[in-house]
C-alpha cells in the first residue's frame, strides 16, 4: 500500500513529459525533454534526471508509451505467424469487403501477418462450440515448427468459434509452448471472447505482433530504473484508461494501443470533476494531429470497436478517441483545383514547420498562428520572416490575399476541421456540443480553443493548469481497470438467465483478483456492467448499462428497449432482441490527487499585469496584452483580447471573452454567442 511519491510520464512522438506529484502535500516537479527514438527509455531517464528526482523515494511510476502505437501505424512489426482453422487463413486479408477509398476503385491493404506465415490446420468447432472436425494435433506441432524455422518471434492461434469452445485453442497452445522458444504465444480467445472472426483475428495478430517490442522496451526500462534505485512495480498505461504492470503488460500488448490518448482523457476526467464540469468535450491538439473525445458524468467514454486505421479493427477496450490530421506541423496547399487544403500530412518536429528554422519549407498551421501574431516573433529569429515569405509564395500570392489574410484562412480551415471531428464525436453518441464545455490542452490546442467553441456554441473553455503535459498528469491520476468481454450472441428468451449472471460474477471476480494482485493504495474498488446487444436481423450494436450482474430477462428487455428508444427515438415492440456480449469494467479507484500545485502558489502576483503588448490578428491588427499564466492571481478576472503565455503552451483569448481561474489554477473561458 502506497503513499509516497508518484511519478507520471508520457511518451510522445517529440516529447517525453513527466509529472511528480506528493500526494501528502501537493508538490509537484516538472520535466519536459525531447523523446529519444526508436528506443524511448533513455528520454525517460532523462526526464527523471531533470527533475531532479530521487528513484529511492518515488513509490510508483505510470508510463504512458507510444511504443505499440507507433509500431502498428508505421508498421515495424515483429515477426509473426497465424495457426488458423483450415480454409481460413485468408480472413484477415477478406476483411469486412470495404474499400481504403470509399469513392475509389483502388487501394492498397496490407495484412498484418503476411499470406506465407499463416498456416492451417484441421480442426473446426461450430457457432454453439460443438466439434465439427478434431484437432490434429501432429499438424499444429509441424505448423511451429515450420514458424520457429522462418524465425517467427511470435505465434497466434486463431480457430474458428473459439469464443463458443476455446478447447482447441487451449490444446494448440499447449502444444505450441512444447516447441517455442519464448512466452508469445496469443490464443484469440483470451484476448477477445466475441464472435466475428476477422476483428477478433486482426486483434491477436496485432497483440501478436508487438508483444516482442514491447516485452524488450518495458524489461529494459523497469530494469534501468532498477539499477537507479526503483524498488517498486513500473505500471503502464493501457488504451482503456487503466494501468497494468510492466510485469504482465507484454502478455496484452495490444491494449497499450491508444495508451497516450487514453492518459489525457484521464486527466480531463479528473480535473473536470474538481472544476465541477462533469460534461467535457476533450480537444488535444499536438504536432501532427488533433484528437477529441466525450466525457459524459465524469466518465471516460470507452468502446471495444475502435479501427485504428483502415482494416485495422481493435476489439479490445479503449478510451473512444477520434483523430483528425491537423496539428501544429500540419501543411497548407493549393491543389490542383485552386483550393486550399491545410493537413493531414505533416511536416513533423523535423524539419518541422517553415518558422522552426529547420529546413522546413512548407507552411503549416504554426506559422500561420506566428504571421497572426498568436505566438512572439521575437522567439523564431530569423524564421519568422522565412515563414512570411513562404506564406506569401505558396499561398497568399496564389490566392489574390495578403499574408495575414492567407494565415487567417490557414487557421480558419484547420478550426473547421476540428471542429467537424468534436461535432462528430458528440452527435454520432446522441450529445449537443452545446451541453458540454470544451477541455483544450496539447502543446496547441489552447491556441484554437475559444475559435473553436465560437464555431461550436460551445459556451464555456477549460484550460488546464499544465496543457502540454496533461498526458502525464493522467497517468499519476489514472485508476487501475481491467474490462472483461464475452459472447453469447442468442436471442434473448433463449438465453439461460443463470449463465448470464454466472458469467458476470466470474468476470467481477477475476477483475477484482488482478487489481488486487497489485501494490496500490486504493480507495474503493467497483464493477461496471452492460450488455451489447441489438434486435434480431440487425447489424449494429447498442452497449446497455446495466446496474448490477444479477439482470433478469425482464429487466435485460426492458432497459434495452429503453435505451434503444433513447438513442434512436423508435420503438419496435414486436421485434425480438437478441444478447450478444456481456460486458465487465473492474475498476480500483485511487485516492484523488491535489492539483492545485501544478502552477507554484510562490509565483503568483495579487493582480494580472501584463508583461508585454503586441500586436494579434483577430479580423483586424488589434493591440493585445500578454500575460505569463505562472503570475495570473486565482482571483482571475480579465477580458479579451488576452495572450497568456506560458511553459508549455499559448493561449488565445477572443475579444469579449471573459477569463477567470478556479483554485486549482485552471482556466475558464465564457464565450459569448450572437
Amino acid at each position: 500500500m502506497m503513499a509516497g511519491l508518484v511519478a507520471g510520464i508520457d511518451v510522445g512522438g517529440t516529447f517525453t513529459d513527466l509529472v511528480i506529484v506528493d500526494p501528502a502535500t501537493g508538490a509537484v516537479r516538472l520535466a519536459k525533454v525531447p523523446t529519444t527514438l526508436p528506443n524511448q527509455a533513455p528520454g525517460v531517464l532523462t526526464a527523471l534526471e531533470e527533475a531532479g528526482a530521487d528513484l529511492a523515494d518515488i513509490d510508483l511510476i505510470v508510463h504512458g508509451t507510444t511504443t505499440t502505437t507507433n509500431a502498428v501505424l508505421e508498421r515495424r512489426l515483429a515477426k509473426t505467424g497465424l495457426i488458423t482453422t483450415m480454409g481460413f487463413r485468408d480472413v484477415l486479408e477478406l476483411g469486412r469487403r470495404t474499400r481504403p477509398n470509399a469513392y475509389g476503385m483502388h487501394g492498397r491493404f496490407v495484412p498484418v501477418i503476411p499470406r506465407d506465415l499463416r498456416l492451417e490446420v484441421p480442426e473446426r468447432m461450430d457457432a454453439r462450440g460443438t466439434i465439427l472436425t478434431p484437432l490434429d494435433e501432429a499438424a499444429v506441432r509441424k505448423a511451429a515448427l515450420r514458424l520457429r524455422e522462418v524465425g517467427c518471434e511470435s505465434v497466434v492461434i486463431h480457430f474458428l468459434h473459439a469464443y463458443a469452445n476455446p478447447a482447441h485453442e487451449r490444446r494448440a497452445a499447449e502444444i505450441v509452448a512444447e516447441v517455442w522458444p519464448n512466452q508469445h504465444i496469443t490464443m484469440g480467445h483470451a484476448l477477445l471472447s466475441e464472435s466475428r472472426e476477422y476483428e477478433r483475428g486482426v486483434t491477436a495478430a496485432v497483440n501478436a505482433s508487438v508483444q516482442p517490442l514491447l516485452d524488450r522496451y518495458v524489461t529494459r526500462l523497469a530494469d534501468q530504473l532498477a539499477a537507479r534505485g526503483y524498488a517498486h512495480d513500473l505500471l503502464v498505461m493501457n488504451g482503456n484508461g487503466g494501468m497494468v504492470s510492466a510485469r504482465s503488460v507484454s502478455k496484452e500488448a495490444v491494449k497499450t494501443v491508444m495508451s497516450g490518448p487514453a492518459s489525457g482523457v484521464m486527466a480531463a476526467v479528473a480535473t473536470g470533476r474538481r472544476a465541477g464540469m462533469t460534461n467535457l468535450l476533450t480537444y488535444d491538439m499536438g504536432g501532427t494531429s488533433t484528437d477529441v473525445a466525450m466525457i459524459r458524468n465524469g466518465r471516460a467514454p470507452v468502446s471495444n470497436e475502435i479501427e485504428v486505421e483502415y482494416a485495422m479493427p481493435i476489439h479490445v477496450p479503449m478510451v473512444d478517441v477520434r483523430t483528425v490530421g491537423a496539428g501544429g506541423g500540419s501543411i497548407a496547399r493549393i491543389d490542383a483545383g485552386g483550393m486550399l487544403r491545410v493537413g493531414p500530412e505533416s511536416a513533423g518536429s523535423t524539419p518541422g514547420p517553415v518558422c522552426y528554422g529547420r529546413g522546413g519549407t512548407q507552411v503549416t498551421i504554426s506559422d500561420a498562428n506566428l504571421l497572426l501574431g498568436r505566438l512572439p516573433a521575437a522567439r523564431f529569429g530569423q524564421a519568422a520572416e522565412a515563414a512570411r515569405q513562404a506564406m506569401a509564395d505558396q499561398i497568399a500570392t496564389p490566392l489574390g490575399l495578403s499574408v495575414e489574410q492567407a494565415a487567417e484562412a490557414v487557421v480558419r480551415i484547420a478550426n473547421i476541421h476540428m471542429a467537424g471531428a468534436i461535432r462528430m464525436v458528440s452527435i454520432s453518441m446522441g450529445a449537443d456540443p452545446r451541453d458540454f464545455a470544451l477541455f483544450a490542452f496539447g502543446g496547441a490546442g489552447p491556441l484554437h480553443a475559444v475559435a473553436l467553441a465560437r464555431e461550436l456554441a460551445v459556451p464555456t473553455v477549460l484550460i488546464p493548469a499544465r496543457p502540454g503535459i496533461t498526458n502525464a498528469l493522467g497517468c499519476v491520476v489514472a485508476d487501475l481497470r481491467q474490462d472483461f468481454v464475452r459472447t453469447l450472441n442468442r436471442p434473448l428468451d433463449a438465453v439461460d438467465i443463470d449463465t448470464v449472471q454466472a458469467v458476470f460474477a466470474e468476470q467481477d471476480a477475476e477483475g477484482r483478483r488482478l487489481i488486487g494482485a497489485e501494490s496500490i493504495r486504493l480507495q474503493s474498488v467497483r464493477a461496471e456492467f452492460s450488455a451489447d446487444m441489438q434486435f434480431v436481423g440487425q447489424t449494429h450494436l447498442l452497449r446497455v448499462a446495466l446496474p448490477h450482474g444479477k439482470p433478469s430477462r425482464a429487466e435485460l428487455q426492458r432497459l434495452f428497449e429503453a435505451a434503444y428508444h433513447h438513442r434512436f427515438r423508435v420503438e419496435l415492440p414486436t421485434i425480438k432482441a437478441n444478447l450478444v456480449n456481456l460486458n465487465v469494467s473492474v475498476i480500483g479507484e485511487r485516492p484523488e490527487m491535489d492539483l492545485s500545485a501544478l502552477i507554484e502558489p510562490e509565483g503568483r502576483r495579487a493582480v494580472a499585469e501584463p508583461v508585454s503588448v503586441r500586436q494579434v490578428w483577430f479580423d483586424g491588427w488589434v493591440e493585445t496584452p500578454v500575460y505569463w499564466r505562472d503570475h495570473l492571481p486565482l482571483s482571475l478576472s480579465l477580458t479579451g483580447p488576452a495572450i497568456i503565455e506560458q511553459m508549455d503552451t499559448t493561449i488565445v483569448i477572443d475579444p469579449g471573452c471573459q477569463v477567470t481561474s478556479d483554485t486549482d489554477g485552471n482556466l475558464i473561458v465564457q464565450v459569448p454567442h450572437a
